[in-house]
Formats: structure tokens, C-alpha cells, sequence
């Protein structure tokens, strides 16, 4: 019995998952030394702090470009409130949205876990510094 092989099932060939950056596990050096920093990232500007001087440290470049697209977000939400009818509302509700993703972000820095930001951290991937 010969098979025919045009009704041989097809398998899809396994793409390879997108990350935002390389998860440093828990625990590492990298890590350790530097969640204070990936802490502050998230503080409005003080994000340049880690992108100035741990361009070395996979983890810290890592919340900085989250910090740096929070802070983006921030400015963007600041300038709605200019804006007239809605603007005060959509200040209002993207302003308690960025406080959320702070305490999400910095309490993610302090526990040494990378992962993405809800709404915003898709697009630090996209960042090249």
C-alpha cells in the first residue's frame, strides 16, 4: 500500500514567540543589582536615569522603556485636559489609568519580572535605544 502524499496531514511550522526583551529569571545578577533603577524608571522623566547609565542591563532598559512610554502617555493625558467639553474627563480617567500602570510597573521592578505593561507595553518592544 503506497500512501498518497497530497492527503498526508500539513502541519504549520512553529513560529517563534516575539518578546519584549530578554526575561532575566528572578534572582540574577542583573536583576539584583539593578530593580532600584528599573524602579525609578517609572518615576515621569527620570527614566533617562537607567537609559543613561545601565545601557548594559537587559532588566533595566527593560522598565526604562516602559517608564519612557508611560511618561509619553502622561504628557499626552496632560495635554487632553486642554482640550474643551471632554477634556477634563478623559484628564481624569487616563490620569487614574497612568497611576495604575505605575503601581503595576514599579511593583513589577521590585519584584524582578518583566512583563508588559497593560494598554502601553506592547509598544516599548517596539523601541530601539
Amino acid at each position: 500500500m503506497t500512501e498518497n502524499p497530497a492527503s498526508a496531514p500539513k502541519t504549520k511550522p512553529e513560529e517563534p514567540k516575539k518578546t519584549l526583551a530578554p526575561k532575566p529569571t528572578t534572582g540574577s545578577s542583573d536583576v539584583e543589582e539593578n530593580k532600584a533603577l528599573a524602579a525609578i524608571s517609572y518615576i515621569g522623566i527620570l527614566f533617562i536615569i537607567p537609559m543613561a547609565i545601565k545601557k548594559d542591563s537587559a532588566f533595566a532598559m527593560y522598565h526604562a522603556k516602559q517608564g519612557m512610554i508611560l511618561f509619553i502617555f502622561e504628557v499626552i493625558i496632560y495635554a487632553l485636559n486642554w482640550m474643551p467639553f471632554f477634556g477634563d474627563f478623559l484628564y481624569w480617567i487616563g490620569g487614574l489609568l497612568a497611576f495604575v500602570l505605575f503601581i503595576i510597573g514599579l511593583i513589577n521592578a521590585l519584584n524582578g519580572q518583566t512583563k508588559p505593561l497593560p494598554v502601553i507595553g506592547s509598544f516599548a518592544g517596539k523601541i530601539n535605544v
